[in-house]
């Protein structure tokens, strides 16, 4: 698989503020990751420097390229979908149908209306009168008529009712396998999309706390259900996060032997949303 962005040692720093802290990963085609964090956490820093809108410290590429020197041949393969509508409220559907193929030397024009027209979308609308989620639709549509390579994801579906979720999302992995491609969705709803990735990147105030293969997860974390007879003995073996309950607890661990924890209490595979709790937080017995 080729190497589509490659990160070395980022940092960026805003006043007293570290934003990012030596973060480094590569992306490589046929790969979805996840890059997740709360806010605050360095997500939208880090997206910003892939986007080329902003300086940093370390060594970043995308397609062998500069983000900030190369910005204008980057984003003839790179395009960026947000919560935020970006869109220009003031054009119809087919005015900037219009427009992207125009400036867009990859828009093929045809593959947009195709997937609109599987939508409630009208082409005489304006884009401000659409609803989030229709507008949503509509970037999608722009970006998949475009043939990027790269597809960068900030908390796409936010405020998007289940229906447009699960739409959204079919359409995005249809588009995906379509191609030589690869995703980066950022986001704090992690069950919404675990069983979309093949990697993952979570971040705690601007460091990596967590790289790894999606699959790989399962032979290093471990969720412990025990009674609270059993708790202080579970807290030994030094959990990465402990939840109490009203009649059991429950406690995250990596790379402990799978026999220890049995003799202890309920072993079941922990969910990446289980992993990304504890590592975004302190253990707290």
């Amino acid at each position: 698989m080729g190497i589509l962005i490659k990160a070395e040692r980022l940092n960026k720093s805003y006043q007293q503020h570290q934003a990012l802290h030596d973060v480094s990963f590569e992306l490589h085609t046929g790969q979805i990751l996840g890059l997740l964090g709360h806010n605050g956490a360095g997500k939208s820093t880090l997206i910003k420097s892939l986007l080329g809108t902003q300086t940093f410290d370390g060594s970043l590429s995308v397609f062998g390229l500069h983000p900030q020197k190369d910005r204008v041949k980057i984003v003839n393969d790179l395009a960026y979908i947000s919560d935020v509508a970006v869109l220009p409220g003031w054009m119809t559907v087919k005015q900037i149908l219009k427009y992207m193929a125009g400036v867009h030397p990859s828009f093929k024009r045809h593959i947009a209306e195709q997937y609109l027209n599987d939508t409630d979308i009208h082409f005489s609308a304006k884009i401000a009168s659409l609803s989030k989620g229709m507008k949503v639709q509509l970037h999608l549509a722009i970006v998949m008529a475009t043939n990027v390579r790269v597809l960068i994801l900030d908390e796409p579906t936010l405020g998007l009712d289940l229906m447009y979720r699960e739409v959204f999302y079919r359409s995005l992995i249809s588009w995906f396998r379509d191609g030589e491609r690869a995703l980066i969705i950022a986001s704090h709803e992690v069950a919404e999309i675990e069983h979309l990735l093949t990697d993952v990147l979570v971040l705690r105030k601007g460091k990596v706390v967590l790289q790894a293969k999606v699959h790989e997860l399962e032979s290093h974390f471990a969720k412990l259900t025990v009674s609270p007879e059993k708790l202080s003995s579970a807290l030994l073996l030094s959990p990465l996060y402990h939840r109490p309950g009203n009649n059991n607890h429950m406690l995250i661990f990596k790379d402990v032997e799978r026999s220890q924890l049995e003799s202890l209490g309920e072993v079941s595979p922990a969910t990446l949303a289980d992993i990304f709790i504890a590592t975004q937080q302190e253990v707290r017995p």
